[in-house]
């Protein structure tokens, strides 16, 4: 099977280990990976990203000319995206843009043109609620009635895209998995010793953005409710939330519990995670319908859950979102902004420590089985193959 996935996610070399697990599943699978050749992340410190082409046997990463460096909706490609087709012949197109991307219009025009009669498929995360205008609403509808199967990162998007007319196959999986040979349980006594953590704290983690949306003061709440239990807070990220959350520490007087730490290379976060007795992703749904589209936010996802449960450490999290759907019975779920829900939740953890082993292990297995890179990709082929078998 001849597979090839365009998206500007995959300039990132760590974000290929699924694709590359892809094509090491069976014999006569290839993998050829379009991104754009130069692509320009968020943020105005950010320089311009340059890529290159790599040749790995069934697995390459293909740079192509690219229209737009930074808008994901935007991007298209040049020219020699057309000679690739015609040499490599893909029997999959995956564009990771979402339904109203141009390249994925593009590059299902090109099926046609070339008589390539692969089966076209598109990955997305977009979780919400939306209408659209003339001529987005066209481009939608031409892009949703070529596809052959859609990947949705979340059922709420798979939802959605029932509610805007799609009636063909849609597989539920994240877009990119755990690596399992880094997030792995391993206790961290150097680390613990270096931010105070004694024996019999129980460390309450918290990695990703400080913003409102995450849920942080709710969780500082919470604790602020549990000041007689032997607890410690380590939060590792950044953002505008921070000041308000030091500014509530000092208040409750809790500056010798809180532990803030600036975010870190994503491979050496689970020194951190490994320090946690649990980790907790207390995020606040905030969208609301603005003219005709949804404005805010739900989590999507949610990687940190599935990154700490690979390193056997309990998980709670809110009900915003895919959150849920990700923990199931493999950790703790309270609604979202109930700040006593969350503290009970915590009190369980504390007062239970075979409980609280008992749910990291169940999130352990979880991950082991569901969310590894090879796992995932094992879940995209059955899908490309029942696409095959079924249209």
């Amino acid at each position: 099977m001849k597979i090839l996935v365009a998206s500007h996610t995959y300039i990132v070399d760590l974000n290929c280990e699924k694709l590359r697990a892809l094509s090491q599943l069976k014999p006569g699978i290839e993998v050829t990976v379009v991104v754009p050749k130069r692509w320009k992340p968020g943020g105005v410190q950010k320089k311009i990203i340059e890529t290159e082409y790599r040749d790995e046997g069934t697995f390459r990463i293909v740079p192509v000319t690219n229209f737009s460096q930074n808008h994901q909706g935007l991007l298209t490609f040049g020219a020699e995206l057309i000679s690739l087709l015609r040499q490599f012949r893909p029997q999959i197109i995956q564009v990771e843009q979402g339904s109203r991307g141009l390249a994925y219009s593009q590059i299902i025009a090109l099926n046609k043109l070339l008589g390539l009669r692969a089966k076209n498929v598109f990955f997305t995360w977009w979780n919400l609620p939306y209408k659209l205008k003339l001529p987005v609403a066209l481009l939608e509808k031409y892009n949703l009635n070529n596809s052959h199967g859609i990947i949705s990162g979340n059922q709420d998007g798979a939802e959605v895209l029932r509610q805007r007319g799609y009636e063909g196959p849609i597989k539920v999986m994240p877009q990119l998995g755990v690596d399992e040979s880094i997030f792995t349980p391993k206790i961290q006594p150097e680390s613990a010793l270096k931010f105070g953590i004694q024996t019999g704290d129980f460390v309450v983690g918290y990695v990703g953005r400080f913003v409102q949306e995450k849920g942080l003061l709710t969780l500082l709440q919470a604790l602020v409710t549990l000041k007689d239990k032997p607890w410690k807070l380590l939060l590792l990220g950044r953002g505008e939330l921070q000041a308000e959350l030091i500014k509530l520490v000092g208040e409750n007087h809790l500056k010798e519990r809180v532990i803030f730490l600036e975010s870190v290379a994503h491979d050496e976060v689970p020194n951190y995670i490994n320090l946690m007795s649990t980790l907790v992703l207390p995020s606040e749904t905030t969208y609301k319908f603005k003219t005709l589209t949804a404005i805010g936010w739900k989590e999507q996802f949610g990687h940190v859950l599935i990154e700490a449960m690979a390193c056997q450490v309990p998980v709670i999290g809110s009900n915003s979102g895919e959150i849920p759907h990700v923990i199931g019975d493999a950790g703790l779920v309270f609604p979202e902004g109930d700040i006593q829900a969350l503290a009970n939740c915590l009190v369980q953890l504390m007062d239970k420590p075979d409980f609280a082993q008992s749910i990291g292990e169940m999130g352990y297995q979880k991950a082991m089985v569901k969310y590894t890179n090879k796992a995932l990709a094992k879940q995209q082929l059955e899908f490309y193959q029942e696409l095959f078998n079924t249209h």
